[in-house]
């Protein structure tokens, strides 16, 4: 087995793209050298990235502490790569960590992980796919065919800040018992409503997430009744 570690960090500046909300998005990260500090950026429409220099241009779909660091596996992106017949570099999908060795979507909500000598992050939820990735990838039914596939990269709060470089060892510190995955709760919002209640006692998820869940739950309690 190769060593879990990242192999590039990735930020992004804001561009134009018709497809984003706003009309621009900071989804076109490009690997940078040497160190980056990563610290927590604050609450979701406030703080934006947790990654120093990376751009998030729409603050009230991303960014935040819950989404302070967004990682994609090189193993899922070359399975992409693959399929869809063209070069992916890393930050195409718009992490922030390009990591190896690792499985990134079959990581717990509530992980732990280690990154380099200081950086501590935790695995918070999965990215659900939207029009600017879509407009941004230019492939037609991209939305379907990444949700159909379940293979979303992780979103990671700030534990303990620190920085991070290409050639960081990646550790798994903690795992919590509860064995939901960030790909269970991606197909959970997804395609498989009936895994939500799975979900509903994860404690690490995002406080919005746990919202949209007893929402859910409580219509699918009113339409039984």
């Amino acid at each position: 087995m190769s060593m879990a570690k990242v192999l590039s960090v990735n930020i992004g500046t804001k561009r134009e793209l018709r497809e984003a909300d706003l009309g621009v998005t900071g989804i076109d990260k490009r690997p940078v050298d040497g160190p980056v500090a990563v610290a927590a950026p604050g609450p979701r429409g406030v703080g934006a990235s947790g990654v120093a220099g990376d751009v998030i241009c729409d603050l009230r779909h991303h960014g935040g502490d819950d989404q302070a660091v967004y990682a994609y596996a090189r193993e899922d992106l070359d399975v992409w790569a693959a399929e869809l017949g063209r070069e992916l570099p890393p930050g195409v999908f718009g992490e922030n960590l390009t990591t190896t060795g690792v499985d990134v979507t079959g990581a717990l909500i509530g992980e732990r992980w280690r990154v380099g000598s200081s950086l501590v992050l935790e695995a918070t939820s999965p990215r659900i796919p939207c029009r600017t990735f879509a407009g941004w990838l230019g492939e037609r039914g991209w939305v379907k065919t990444f949700t159909q596939r379940a293979l979303p990269g992780a979103y990671f709060r700030v534990l303990e800040p620190g920085s991070v470089q290409a050639g960081d060892a990646v550790t798994v510190l903690s795992r919590p018992d509860h064995g939901v995955t960030i790909g269970i709760a991606f197909r959970a919002f997804t395609t498989e409503p009936a895994l939500l209640p799975d979900l509903a006692t994860v404690e690490a998820l995002p406080e919005y997430d746990k919202r949209k869940i007893r929402r859910a739950l409580e219509r699918r309690g009113a339409s039984a009744g």
